[in-house]
């Protein structure tokens, strides 16, 4: 069992430890939050036993393997900091990083730290329809572009709408929140996975008042197709995700929770695409994590941590590119 220890006591927390639990790999042992109450509150019911409302304590004294962050994205980079200089196995939620300024510190620390690893949390990419999805793509002669689209409504909207100060987190720019941030990221790691990184990038936002994107539209232009995203926390959108050959499509139900993805042929025949399937989409990821902690060593699982890191470096990358297309920042970005 990897001993685990988490900062961010919220809603993604509590799948990921039912997640976890699942695996049968995790133990909850360690909780750090802003207060002692509220650490004790959330952990005391998976089992945990200690607590922290102080990072270095939690770091010094927790007894754990593997730091889960899920704290708001602006504080992502310090808290990875802090895990990584003490030698931890490190899983950030996404998107791990604000900008590539940070995510190149990171990457550094990293090559200073040799025992550390650290993943981002892409939930849909590690999952056996995703992967199933990904084969189909690669027998389609012909791509002609695709519809990606993760949207939402979050009930926290309303505060913002209301004019409720302060606005929530994922509201503000303070804390790197925003709709492409929190939904779009889905949707820009399923494209950079299908399809690698495209040649040009540019976003068209809805901003809020509370001052981030409510909801956007991001082209992604390729060599010979282009790839269109759309995503918000401001509207519901009930469409499904697709992939355009030439007289065959790959539809995805959803991108980021994938339930069910269908081919039609030419003939415009379907077939479901069958795989191992989690009703909670967290468990294949962890169970990745999980094999690349206890075997970091092993031929195979040091090709997956490249290759999970390179494809984080390229998402990241993506991301700013396409704020920057909007002349959309945030105050972690030092380069305005």
């Amino acid at each position: 069992m990897l001993k685990l220890g988490i900062i961010g006591t919220n809603i993604i927390t509590d799948q990921m430890l039912d997640a976890a639990k699942t695996t049968g790999q995790y133990q909850l042992t360690a909780v750090y939050s802003r207060t002692m109450a509220r650490a004790e509150e959330f952990g005391k019911p998976y089992g945990a036993t200690q607590f922290f409302d102080s990072l270095e304590d939690f770091f010094d004294e927790g007894d754990f393997e593997v730091v889960y962050i899920a704290s708001p994205n602006s504080k992502h980079y310090e808290q990875a900091r802090l895990a990584i200089e003490n030698d931890k196995f490190v899983i950030v939620e996404k998107p791990a990083f604000v900008n590539p300024e940070e995510f190149s510190r990171i990457e550094s620390l990293l090559a200073a730290h040799p025992k550390a690893r650290l993943v981002e949390a892409a939930r849909h990419i590690h999952t056996g329809l995703f992967h199933a999805g990904e084969e189909q793509l690669k027998k389609m002669d012909t791509i002609q572009g695709a519809n990606i689209t993760v949207m939402k409504y979050s009930s926290r909207y309303d505060k913002v709408l209301a004019g409720q100060k302060p606005y929530p987190n994922i509201f503000t720019p303070e804390f790197a929140g925003g709709a492409l941030m929190d939904l779009g990221v889905y949707a820009v790691y399923g494209a950079v996975t299908l399809f690698g990184v495209p040649g040009s990038v540019v976003y068209f936002p809805t901003m809020t008042k509370s001052g981030v994107d409510g909801k956007g539209t991001a082209i992604l232009t390729y060599d010979n197709f282009a790839v269109t995203l759309n995503f918000g926390k401001t509207a519901n959108s009930h469409l499904v995700s697709e992939v355009y050959g030439l007289k065959d499509t790959l539809v995805f139900d959803s991108i980021f929770d994938t339930t069910k993805v269908t081919y039609f042929n030419e003939k415009q025949e379907a077939t479901n695409l069958t795989a191992p399937y989690f009703k909670n989409s967290m468990v294949d990821e962890l169970n990745d994590f999980a094999a690349l902690f206890k075997a970091v060593d092993d031929p195979k699982q040091v090709e997956n941590y490249k290759r999970w890191q390179t494809l984080s470096r390229e998402v990241n990358a993506v991301m700013f590119n396409l704020r920057q297309s909007a002349d959309f920042y945030f105050p972690a970005d030092n380069n305005r």
